[in-house]
């Protein structure tokens, strides 16, 4: 009797050992993902409309942020400067770009403009109407906060794809954009690029 006891007690030790392993195990692979691999977020607000909606949920992939290199219409998730809160915006300008917002529309210009004011013809055979696939014809790119010209060096100039609301590059995230404002977003400041839609929010349909 007594030997069967101790084989079960033993027995059991070794299964909540062994349980213990796993659960310690599953533990380290999990955070290891979500700090250097990938990690879920949940949309909040109307920002990227008609794209992703509120309460869609996101996975953000962090390797191309280590390894990679951005590239224009990449959505992104990022904390903007001044600000504590991640946004979700898409990647318009590149670095050494100059973006302009003229009748309507945006234009990539492949130089930096030292002055818009005083743009030449020779600059403006360097600019381009951006194409915008992702959204629909009817949408309008207006400047606002009183500035229609930025120079993109070094990182990105990101936009919301609901082009009536603001927070974002264009207004220096509500920001003025003074001299000091930064309307350009560093890499450090980046998480990651949205890879994922997991659970889109079907009420739109």
């Amino acid at each position: 009797m007594k030997s069967t006891f101790w084989r079960k007690h033993a027995k059991f030790r070794s299964e909540v050992f062994d349980l213990l392993v796993f659960l310690i195990l599953v533990f380290w692979i999990v955070l290891f993902i979500r700090l250097f691999i990938a990690t879920p977020y949940t949309v909040i607000g109307s920002s990227m409309v008609p794209n992703f909606y509120q309460k869609d949920w996101i996975i953000v992939e962090k390797i191309t942020q280590r390894f990679g290199n951005f590239e224009r219409w990449d959505v992104i998730v990022f904390v903007a400067p001044w600000k504590s809160s991640p946004y979700i915006k898409r990647i318009i300008g590149l670095p050494w770009e100059t973006v302009l917002f003229e009748n309507d529309n945006v234009y990539i210009c492949s130089d930096n403009i030292p002055n818009w004011s005083l743009i030449t013809d020779s600059e403006w055979n360097n600019c381009e109407i951006l194409p915008e696939p992702y959204l629909s014809d009817d949408i309008k790119t207006i400047a606002t906060c009183w500035k229609n010209e930025f120079k993109v060096e070094w990182w990105y100039f990101v936009m919301w794809d609901n082009r009536w609301r603001t927070t974002d590059s264009l207004c220096c995230f509500w920001i003025q954009c003074y001299e000091w404002a930064n309307y350009i977003v560093p890499n450090e400041y980046l998480i990651g690029k949205v890879w994922l839609r997991l659970y889109p929010n079907y009420t739109k349909f």
